[in-house]
């Protein structure tokens, strides 16, 4: 009987010390406002993902709390569920204002910085400047941050004049923006890197506003969970899981050219049907996904089986001489053995990768090796744990990969010297055409 009590003493005492994994303070099932895009969220290749989706489930692990996400068309609406009590908290890509706070509106802690920009098609006279705007038909999304924007312009620029759209998200307004339809509209720099990839002649006029917060909002009612909130943006920041689902959908699109993604796009129709099914074939046999590897082998040929470098690599994956023979690549001017090859070895690389590497990330890693060789792969590695970083996550391992080309570090290096920020490029460009060429199929197949 006594240690009966004492089981029931200690359950009390653990429940009550507010740990996370405890229950106490939540609903039984966190519910959830948000918006399907490729900002927020969306039913990848694997099941849901996106920032916001990430975050969500970040925060529902922490805690160790079931979460449901319901799902609307407009901010509107996702404000709407708030002011109803319909949902706990909006994770949506919400810009924390000070007119939303005025009308009552609770946010969490900042968890990304955006800057609103004026975007407009390239070709097109551009605005230089805002008082250039009361010449542009310029359309924004209802109830979103822009109109707070434009209405704070209009009263320098009385001319100044817009549309309001509730029936569609940015993203369709950038394709409007894109298909001549509208002359300009305004949307979060984080929007507009990944559409301007979709849609390459998207073009930035320049920046309206100074950097702003992303931020969730939270129920008045439940407005008890801000600690809760604060404690676990503390947690994924200081052990680098915010780093990491930034990098995860962000890190590949911060650079962007104009003239290599359009001859991408217009390649993906004309010479990607001739190798498609080799694709398919090399990647479902080594375990990869196709989209991946035709855009690794973009990056390599750019789709040509008779490609060549001055360093004497070949072909439609640009392999050694040495690489091919090991990967039984008789010719590597052939299209079929090249790709084979090419699959082989990068499933090689991947397999190579340290255990303690996991998930998207042994693929980043595996592709640095191709690129640049798995003994400097290790150094990079050897000197990331020597820097106090995490030499399991590309985030940080994109930083330490330049540093083999400078003397104070590779020359205690096993393997030495290396134009370590080749590979980088190299995993962010194949991320990139990867992500457009995902997009496309999709949009083909709708």
């Amino acid at each position: 009987m006594r240690s009966f009590i004492g089981l029931l003493l200690l359950i009390c005492l653990t429940a009550c010390d507010g740990s996370p994994g405890i229950n106490q303070g939540f609903p039984a099932e966190l519910l959830v406002v948000s918006r399907n895009a490729p900002t927020t969220w969306y039913e990848g290749r694997e099941g849901p993902q996106g920032p916001e989706y990430d975050l969500i489930k970040s925060f529902a692990d922490y805690y160790g709390i079931p979460f449901k996400i319901q799902s609307v068309d407009s901010i509107g609406e996702v404000l709407e569920s708030i002011r109803q009590g319909r949902a706990h908290i909006a994770a949506a890509g919400l810009t924390d204002t000070a007119e939303r706070r005025e009308q009552g509106y609770i946010f969490g802690p900042e968890y990304f910085k955006v800057q609103q920009q004026v975007v407009c098609r390239r070709g097109d006279t551009l605005p230089r400047k805002v008082e250039d705007l009361t010449a542009k038909n310029i359309h924004v999304i209802a109830d979103s941050s822009y109109v707070e924007t434009l209405e704070e312009l209009r009263q320098q620029l009385p001319d100044l004049k817009w549309q309001v759209v509730d029936d569609m998200g940015t993203e369709q307004i950038l394709e409007q923006v894109w298909s001549k339809e509208i002359d300009c509209t305004l949307a979060d720099s984080n929007i507009v890197n990944i559409n301007r990839r979709y849609f390459p002649e998207l073009v930035v006029a320049f920046p309206v506003s100074e950097e702003q917060s992303l931020a969730w909002l939270v129920n008045p009612e439940w407005k008890h969970l801000l600690p809760k909130l604060d404690e676990w943006i503390e947690h994924v920041q200081d052990s680098g899981e915010l780093a990491t689902i930034r990098e995860r959908y962000y890190g590949h699109v911060e650079l962007f050219d104009y003239v290599d993604m359009r001859k991408f796009i217009t390649r993906i129709k004309k010479r990607l049907p001739k190798y498609q099914v080799d694709f398919q074939k090399a990647a479902k046999k080594h375990g990869l996904d196709w989209q991946l590897l035709a855009a690794q082998a973009y990056q390599e040929s750019h789709w040509n089986p008779r490609a060549k470098s001055p360093t004497g690599v070949r072909g439609m994956m640009m392999l050694t001489l040495d690489t091919a023979k090991q990967m039984g690549v008789e010719s590597r001017l052939d299209a079929r053995q090249s790709i084979e090859g090419g699959a082989k070895y990068l499933a090689r690389m991947i397999k190579r990768v340290p255990e303690s590497v996991q998930g998207e990330n042994r693929l980043w890693f595996a592709l640095a090796a191709y690129n640049v060789g798995f003994g400097h792969l290790r150094d990079a590695l050897t000197l990331a744990k020597k820097l106090g970083k995490n030499p399991d996550e590309w985030v940080d391992l994109k930083q330490v990969l330049p540093l083999l080309a400078q003397k104070k570090y590779y020359k205690s290096l096993k393997y030495g010297y290396a134009r370590g920020s080749e590979p980088v490029r190299y995993v962010q460009s194949i991320r990139d055409y990867q992500l457009v060429l995902s997009q496309y199929l999709t949009d083909r197949q709708g």
